[in-house]
C-alpha cells in the first residue's frame, strides 16, 4: 500500500504550499533537501559494501547495471552516461536500464514499471553474467519491474544491490546488498523527483566515483582517464599533465600528442622516462594506477 510509504506521506511543513510566496516555497525545498545528505551519511556502511562489490565486478571484467523505472531509471542512466567522458570507460561498463526503454527517458511510459517479467527480459538482453553487479533503484522500494530484474540477476549468479527511499523496502528482500535512504515526505506529496531523486543521484555518484578510484581511474584527485572530446577537455588534459609532472605548457602539449591524447600515458612517460609503448605496458601491469606504474623497476 502506498499509504505506508513515507515517500507518499503528506509533509506537514508544506500543507499551505500553494498559499506561500515563491521565496518561502524555495526555502522549504532547500531545507528539506538539506536533510538528504544526513540521511545518506547514516547508510555509508551499506554504500561501502555495494561499492566494494562493484570494484570486484570491474576487476573481473564485469559491469555495473543500474535498473529502474521513471525518475529512478533516469538517475541510473544519467550516472552511467557520465562515466564515459569522466573516466574514459567503455559504454558497456556502466549501463542504465529503464522500464519502457529509451522512450521512457523523455516521456512517461504508462504501466512499464508494473511488469517483473520485462525487468528480467531487459537484463537477459544484456547477456548478464555472474561477473556483473545489478543495482535496482526504486524510491518506493516496491517497483515490480525492478524486483523482476533482481530475481533474474540472482538466478544467473550476478551480484545484486538495491537502492530505496523507504524503510523495510520490498526490493531489499531481493538484493544481497540493500541500501535504504529514508528521505521522508516530499515537499510536494509523492513527487519523488525531489528528495528521493536527489538521494539517488548522490548515492549513485558516490558508488560510481569511488569504484572508479578503486580501479585506477584517477591520480590523486584528478580524473586522468578523461576523454578529451572538446576544447575544454583538451585544455583540462594538458593542464593535468602539467599539474602532475611540473612540466611547462610546451612539454605538456608535446607529450599529450606523443601519448595519443592519453593523460595517464603522458604522465607515466614523463615521470618514468619511458616511450609510449613502455608506458602503456607499465600501466597495464599496474592495473591502470599511475603511482604503481612509475614506481616499477
Amino acid at each position: 500500500m502506498l499509504d505506508n510509504l513515507t515517500t507518499e506521506t503528506r509533509n506537514r511543513r508544506t500543507m499551505d504550499l500553494d498559499q506561500l510566496p515563491t521565496i518561502s516555497v524555495l526555502e522549504l525545498i532547500q531545507e528539506e533537501d538539506a536533510k538528504v545528505s544526513l540521511a545518506i551519511k547514516e547508510k555509508l556502511p551499506e554504500i561501502e559494501l555495494v561499492t566494494k562489490r562493484v570494484i570486484e565486478s570491474f576487476k573481473e571484467g564485469g559491469r555495473l547495471i543500474y535498473l529502474g523505472a521513471g525518475t529512478s531509471g533516469r538517475m541510473g542512466i544519467l550516472d552511467a552516461v557520465e562515466c564515459v567522458p569522466t573516466f574514459g570507460t567503455d559504454p558497456e561498463m556502466v549501463q542504465g536500464v529503464i522500464a519502457g526503454g529509451d522512450a521512457a527517458i523523455r516521456f512517461a511510459v504508462e504501466g512499464a514499471e508494473d511488469s517483473p517479467e520485462q525487468g528480467a527480459a531487459d537484463l537477459e538482453k544484456l547477456d548478464l553474467s555472474a561477473k556483473d553487479t545489478v543495482l535496482g533503484i526504486a524510491a518506493s522500494g516496491r517497483t515490480p519491474y525492478v524486483i523482476g530484474g533482481l530475481r533474474y540477476a540472482t538466478g544467473v549468479g550476478a551480484a545484486t544491490a538495491s537502492l530505496a527511499c523507504n524503510k523495510d523496502a520490498e526490493i531489499s528482500k531481493y538484493a544481497e546488498y540493500p541500501i535504504e535512504i529514508v528521505t521522508g515526505p516530499e515537499v510536494l506529496t509523492g513527487s519523488t523527483r525531489l528528495k528521493a531523486g536527489t538521494a539517488q543521484k548522490m548515492v549513485l555518484n558516490m558508488i560510481s566515483t569511488a569504484a572508479m578510484v578503486g580501479i585506477g581511474k584517477t591520480f590523486s584527485n584528478l580524473m586522468v582517464d578523461v576523454q578529451p572530446t572538446n576544447e575544454k577537455l583538451v585544455a583540462r588534459a594538458k593542464s593535468m599533465i602539467r599539474e602532475i609532472t611540473g612540466c611547462d605548457v610546451e612539454t605538456a602539449s608535446k607529450y599529450y600528442e606523443m601519448s595519443h591524447h592519453q593523460v595517464k600515458a603522458a604522465v607515466t612517460m614523463l615521470l618514468a622516462g619511458l616511450n609510449y609503448e613502455e608506458a602503456r605496458k607499465r600501466l597495464e601491469e599496474s592495473d591502470g594506477f599511475i603511482s604503481r606504474a612509475i614506481q616499477q623497476k
